[in-house]
């Protein structure tokens, strides 16, 4: 979901959204900053209508009431949900029809990193292979895919190639992301400004992941960039992390790694946003120690920063590249 007019989605109008989606479902999860899954097989039930008619009837709602034009993806399962959405064309809705050919159909050209669970090394493994698509997974042998990823990976893998995901959807659950986004007065073209902003953008996540109010904090374990361009097109790369972090010049250096993989050159880009993704408690994530001394002064300068910020506010330090 996005505003008709192109610009950032509002804290409020997502959660306009939301309440719209929980007036004909009790089962909604929101995914911040702009996605929700909802389990509407007792509202099509309740209701008596289709599920693409149901899709129109929130799109225009939430485009009358909230200026949100929302791109609705369709399916048996979040997985395959997800998938539509990605794949339906801006403000559109696309129903993948709950069959089994159906679903080999729609997943069957897709590249084998479009996979839930399946990451940069999980798919440069597969692709060695000559397992490049999901059509060529799902045909695969089983105890053949999970020679080549483990057990537990093959399996899981194998089955979401098949559209099969068991994951329910989670009313309420907690946020497993987090984000923060940046838009640019004009359309942008200097990637001076981009990196600029995405420094700007891991200093905020690593700072909010850090300090989230009480405990211990968090770190994640991915980090997912969308570059939001002038004609309204929308890129979006994600990166596993090589460990749970939350240390802002590790966001910092995979950002930048993003940005670089797009080849955007002299875009012309209107917003980016990064989300922190599949987040944990710090207290449960493995670091592996560094002799550096300074990955080391660079954490303790971190700490202080953090504890400053906290007591005089989050503007009260910048970097010298950010200060205005």
């Amino acid at each position: 979901m996005h505003p008709a007019d192109g610009g950032p989605l509002g804290a409020e109008q997502y959660a306009g959204v939301l309440a719209l989606l929980g007036g004909l479902t009790p089962a909604v999860q929101a995914l911040p900053p702009e996605t929700a899954l909802a389990e509407v097989r007792g509202a099509l039930r309740y209701f008596g209508c289709d599920a693409a008619r149901l899709a129109a009837v929130v799109r225009v709602r939430a485009l009358a009431l909230y200026g949100v034009d929302c791109t609705v993806g369709v399916a048996g399962n979040p997985m395959l949900a997800r998938a539509a959405a990605r794949t339906a064309r801006p403000g559109g809705t696309l129903v993948v029809p709950d069959e089994p050919a159906a679903v080999r159909e729609f997943l069957a050209r897709r590249p084998v990193g479009a996979l839930d669970g399946v990451g940069p090394k999980a798919a440069r493994t597969l692709c060695s292979y000559g397992l490049d698509s999901v059509g060529k997974v799902a045909a695969a042998p089983p105890a053949a895919l999970r020679r080549i990823l483990g057990a537990r990976l093959g399996r899981e893998v194998h089955e979401r190639a098949l559209g099969i995901d068991r994951t329910p959807v989670q009313p309420g659950a907690a946020a497993r992301s987090i984000a923060a986004e940046r838009p640019f007065d004009r359309d942008e073209l200097d990637p001076v400004q981009h990196r600029r902003a995405l420094l700007s953008l891991t200093e905020e996540l690593g700072a909010r992941l850090r300090t989230p109010g009480s405990g211990p904090g968090q770190v994640c374990r991915a980090l997912s960039l969308t570059v939001r361009c002038a004609d309204r097109t929308t890129l979006t790369r994600t990166r596993t992390l090589p460990e749970p972090t939350a240390h802002s010049a590790a966001l910092t250096a995979t950002a930048y790694a993003l940005y670089a993989g797009l080849g955007l050159q002299r875009a012309r880009v209107r917003a980016l946003s990064l989300r922190a993704e599949d987040l944990t408690a710090a207290d449960r994530a493995v670091r592996q120690l560094s002799f550096d001394p300074e990955d080391e002064k660079a954490r303790r300068l971190e700490a202080v920063t953090d504890r400053v910020r906290a007591r005089f506010g989050p503007h009260v330090i910048a970097r010298g590249t950010l200060a205005a």
